[in-house]
């Protein structure tokens, strides 16, 4: 019994959701989103609810029902809040602008290093913070890892680039010669 599977998403005001075989399109005051489900996953429309079922209990299909009901329920969140993800950069010297399309991070390599925005995701840079946001958790989410992945922060002196919620632990330095 997939318990995320089997309840209901609620359609908020303003969205409006289509279903087309089993192509769902979803639009709102963001922007909107289209997704291909699986081919067993029926999809319906029931007033102001979406559900989804599954036509039996095989393991491909009772995994498939939460993974398709969750993607359609981040779909409409999206396109209502949108999402977003902040991070950090530490390390003296290191600098991260928003230039035309693309971030630009200075940290620590010989050449800045630019990296252009996916479709559908923008970027703001205040201070020491990036803040990427966008109606996509996949592709936010997706660009947050790759700009992370430029200079993960270190155990040590903490530098790179974090997650904001992220802990990092530190490790003690090297010992001195004991006496």
């Amino acid at each position: 019994m997939s318990r995320i599977g089997n309840s209901p998403i609620v359609i908020p005001a303003g969205v409006e959701v289509k279903l087309d075989g089993n192509t769902v399109t979803v639009k709102g005051p963001k922007g909107e989103l289209t997704r291909t489900v699986h081919q067993n996953m029926k999809v319906e429309i029931d007033g102001a609810e979406i559900k989804v079922t599954r036509p039996d209990d095989q393991k491909e299909n009772r995994s498939l029902h939460g993974l398709t009901r969750t993607l359609i329920a981040n779909m409409v969140e999206g396109v209502t809040n949108g999402y977003s993800k902040q991070l950090e950069v530490n390390g003296v010297g290191y600098r991260s602008s928003v230039e035309g399309n693309k971030l630009v991070l200075n940290i620590g390599y010989s050449h800045p290093v630019e990296m252009p925005f996916p479709d559908g995701v923008k970027a703001e840079v205040n201070d020491k913070v990036i803040t990427i946001s966008g109606i996509d958790k996949q592709k936010v989410g997706q660009f947050a890892a790759e700009v992370r992945e430029k200079r993960p922060p270190e155990p040590y002196k903490g530098k790179g680039i974090k997650y904001m919620d992220e802990h990092i632990r530190r490790k003690e330095g090297k010992a001195g010669k004991g006496a």
